[in-house]
């Protein structure tokens, strides 16, 4: 069985979030996904539109997801990768690069963003309205 993470906020959550967790369950047999809590928000300098709880909901319900849990620090990582016998790390494109010293315990694929959407963009829309 070959098993996949990844990693985000997956705040106002929408198709490109869909897609990029479509994919990566592609890659493989079982996904993991690693949700920024709040308190990781913060430190990170985000502030994320929907609290923890509700975007844990959002990701359990996702069929392509088989496991959701907290990520808390940037260092968690390389442990999260061993204890769940991860084969290979998904992130996005912009994060190129930021995650290749872990490839002594894993592949790491950086995959293309959903063109035309982002979190961002829905914030921006919906702070001018």
């Amino acid at each position: 069985m070959k098993r996949i993470i990844t990693y985000g906020t997956f705040d106002t959550f929408h198709w490109g979030h869909m897609e990029l967790l479509r994919r990566a369950r592609e890659m493989g047999d079982w996904l993991a996904v690693g949700l920024s809590t709040d308190e990781f928000n913060t430190i990170k300098g985000k502030r994320a539109y929907l609290p923890y709880k509700r975007r844990l909901e959002i990701l359990q319900a996702i069929k392509y997801v088989d496991l959701v849990f907290a990520e808390n620090d940037w260092g968690q990582k390389r442990d999260d990768i061993i204890k769940y016998n991860i084969d290979t790390l998904v992130m996005g494109d912009d994060w190129q690069g930021h995650f290749d010293t872990l490839a002594d315990v894993c592949s790491v694929v950086y995959l293309t963003r959903t063109k035309d959407i982002s979190s961002t963009l829905i914030k921006h829309t919906l702070e001018k309205q």
